[in-house]
């Protein structure tokens, strides 16, 4: 994606910042509304310019809304912007379907340049055509110097499920497969070194990424998915202890199989946190027949996104031990288990 040095806004709006007029429904909102989101957002739905948007959609129907506050609006790999796509398409497709339409609001803080927002508008526009869906209605407020800090934003996604029966958080079954789609914490490290200025002589970047499209894969190439989830806040850990409460199941991981790039593990190990709790935004976890899990392995590293594939663990009857149903045991390397919680308290406030 191209970002041009001189916002082509200045052609067709005076003003270099926002000001509350522009949230006021009147012609400054009009110029703002069409000169920059029309324009980028362009679709016949959204041009209709009505109150809603009229949608043509079938069978079961898989929606989810997300709200984006995260600091710093902008880090390598993304922004403000493609998060509020990817997450809300993500949250959308781990049901088994088929995202097709998202809206958008934007709350913005008076005097926000405008080059600014149109970058993160222009990031959204080019998320969103990756992830192939339209963004169909919106919603614009301004709002006061302090109210609100920069951008806030959110998006609600709808997608139809093509799974049938869909994947559920209580589908885990004993003998399951544990599968993730690539390394765990790019996303939570790359936000925090952003905001405390940390320079880090290794690359570390977002991971932010539709999944979509791979879900898709999942779902139509190897069937009989059971669990599919994207482990965002709270990470890995959180996210299977959450599945294994829903199904009444023991997750057993092995920790010498979680993907975790040595630039992030290195990084975690100097600022003392764990990179199984960290954010991801373009990974997922898959779980189903531990027969049907070569199988999934193999077409996600065939895919963007998901070279970094590999089997983490093992879905278990709580009979079997160790652990109780509800808990993830965590097997080290040197053989050993422990319990794997959930995350307590706040480790990084405004990931996404």
């Amino acid at each position: 994606m191209v970002i041009m040095s001189k916002s082509p806004l200045a052609d067709t709006l005076s003003e270099k910042t926002l000001l509350l007029d522009h949230g006021s429904g009147g012609h400054a909102s009009s110029r703002l509304i069409g000169n920059l989101f029309f324009r980028h957002f362009d679709n016949p739905i959204l041009n209709a310019m009505n109150d809603a948007a009229r949608l043509d959609m079938c069978g079961p129907i898989s929606m989810s809304t997300d709200s984006y506050t995260v600091d710093p609006l902008f880090f390598p790999g993304g922004d403000i912007g493609t998060l509020a796509v990817h997450g809300t398409v993500n949250d959308v497709a781990m049901m088994g379907a088929r995202p097709r339409y998202l809206s958008c609001g934007f709350i913005l803080e008076e005097g926000l340049p405008m080059e600014t927002l149109e970058r993160i508008v222009v990031s959204m526009a080019a998320a969103a055509s990756e992830a192939g869906v339209v963004i169909v209605t919106g919603d614009t407020k301004v709002v006061p110097r302090g109210a609100v800090d920069k951008v806030f934003i959110n998006t609600t996604g709808l997608g139809e499920i093509i799974a049938d029966p869909a994947p559920a958080g209580n589908c885990a079954r004993p003998g399951d497969a544990v599968l993730v789609s690539g390394t765990m914490g790019d996303h939570g490290l790359t936000v925090l070194s952003g905001r405390e200025g940390l320079n880090f002589s290794t690359d570390i970047r977002s991971d932010s990424a539709p999944l979509n499209h791979m879900v898709e894969a999942l779902v139509t190439q190897v069937g009989d998915i059971h669990v599919l989830r994207d482990p965002t806040r709270g990470g890995l850990a959180t996210t299977l202890n959450e599945i294994a409460g829903q199904s009444g199941v023991v997750i057993h991981m092995r920790e010498a199989d979680v993907p975790v790039r040595e630039s992030v593990r290195n990084g975690c190990s100097f600022l003392g946190l764990d990179p199984l709790y960290l954010a991801n935004e373009g990974k997922l976890i898959c779980i189903l027949p531990q027969e049907k899990a070569q199988a999934a392995l193999e077409l996600m590293r065939s895919m963007p996104y998901g070279e970094n594939a590999v089997q983490v663990g093992t879905v278990r009857d709580a009979a079997d031990g160790p652990g109780k149903a509800g808990q993830v045991v965590l097997e080290t390397p040197l053989g050993g288990h422990r319990l794997l919680g959930m995350l307590e308290g706040e480790q990084l406030p405004r990931i996404c």
